[in-house]
């Protein structure tokens, strides 16, 4: 039965985590980053923080050596993470690598040759499916990979693809048969970035820091064992990942919002203009009220969605909820945070300009909140 109200060892498990980031992240979130990298020694020293609170390794399953959190225990982690911009937007690595489902779909020789060594930390990979005409729309993928003996043929262009550049390989969509479009046409490769035909091309900057890359692929021979899970199973391996996924956009975008409310409020209280402090002035008072009980409403969709995962329930639609109403629930909180300080919130010595461009930017990836709204609708109407 899902619970609303967080169990006892995850509720320590928050306060715990809630004061390492009060006092060791966020005091320092303004110097520990530098466009979509570490500085120095703080990668390393969040790191050993995540260790001494049991968190390394929170991605990966017991069988692997990781804790075995459930979903409802990795979104209160995401939550409290997402308080602070001492990470970088992205990729942050700090409690260990991130392994998409795919990776432990693997055995043998595969297994050995990919998952482990991401598991120990001795290689990297990233995920290439978005194209330049498929984002939100697989079906129109024009990347192919067609049989030639015992190989693949891959063509084609991925863009927009986080860490191609440190990656040791790609976790690659590519249609197989494109007439079947997302449903059975699409299968996944794993390809090494040192396969001849594999080129990285433009590098984008981001208003939100990050610079995710372009990679070419143009006659890349790919062996037949280098295909996951057997053809037109690729968008099938994908969405494994992405349910999850969404509901960690949902649970990041939680900790933004208790965020915002925490500045905009102790702020509120502080400035005072024509004699009053804002906090007196009941157009203040409401925006902090609808800041208040739309970041409950996102806290309770997100526990709900991870809690009927963790239970094997099937719940696609409440994880669409998540991404949606949470990403847009987050970036109406830090604007209202913005607005509330007004001039000082522009300003680049303060976290909120920053965490309003990344928060803007989950709007639009991984998902963009036209396409949830879609699918959401499409559910509507069949169920109503």
């Amino acid at each position: 039965m899902v619970s609303f109200v967080l169990p006892e060892e995850l509720q320590m498990l928050r306060d715990n985590l809630r004061r390492y980031v009060d006092n060791e992240m966020i005091p320092v979130e303004m110097e520990s980053v530098d466009g979509d990298e570490f500085r120095p020694g703080f990668q390393t020293r969040f790191q050993d923080g995540m260790k001494k609170l049991g968190l390394w390794m929170m991605d990966v399953p017991e069988e692997f050596g990781g804790p075995g959190l459930g979903l409802l225990a990795k979104s209160v982690v995401w939550s409290e993470l997402g308080r602070t911009i001492a990470i970088p937007a992205r990729e942050d690595q700090i409690t260990g690598p991130t392994v998409r489902s795919i990776l432990y779909s693997l055995q043998g020789e595969m297994r050995e040759k990919y998952l482990l060594p991401v598991l120990r930390g001795e290689k990297r990979a990233c995920f290439a499916q978005t194209e330049p005409d498929a984002g939100s729309d697989p079906a129109s993928m024009r990347t192919t990979a067609v049989r030639d003996g015992d190989h693949y043929v891959i063509n084609g262009v991925k863009r927009y693809i986080t860490g191609a550049g440190k990656s040791d390989f790609m976790q690659l969509m590519a249609a197989t048969d494109r007439s079947l479009g997302s449903r059975g046409g699409i299968s996944c490769f794993l390809v090494d970035m040192n396969t001849p035909g594999v080129k990285l091309g433009a590098r984008y900057q981001t208003m939100m820091g990050d610079r995710p890359w372009e990679i070419v692929l143009e006659d890349v021979r790919v062996p037949a064992s280098h295909l996951v899970g057997g053809e037109g199973k690729g968008f099938t391996l994908a969405q494994k990942w992405l349910g999850a996924g969404r509901v960690k956009h949902g649970a990041r975008a939680i900790g933004v919002a208790e965020r915002a409310l925490e500045m905009a409020t102790s702020y509120a209280k502080q400035r005072v203009t024509f004699g009053k402090p804002l906090s007196d002035r009941q157009g203040i008072q409401w925006k902090l009220a609808d800041m208040y009980m739309e970041l409950e409403v996102g806290r309770l969709l997100v526990w709900r969605a991870a809690s009927l995962i963790d239970e094997g329930q099937e719940a696609r639609v409440e994880a669409y909820h998540c991404k949606y109403y949470c990403d847009e629930m987050a970036f109406r909180a830090i604007d209202t945070c913005m607005q509330i300080h007004g001039g000082l919130g522009l300003m680049k010595d303060m976290p909120i300009e920053r965490m309003w461009r990344q928060q803007r930017s989950y709007r639009i990836t991984e998902g963009a909140s036209e396409v949830m709204r879609t699918v959401i609708a499409r559910h509507v109407l069949k169920a109503f």
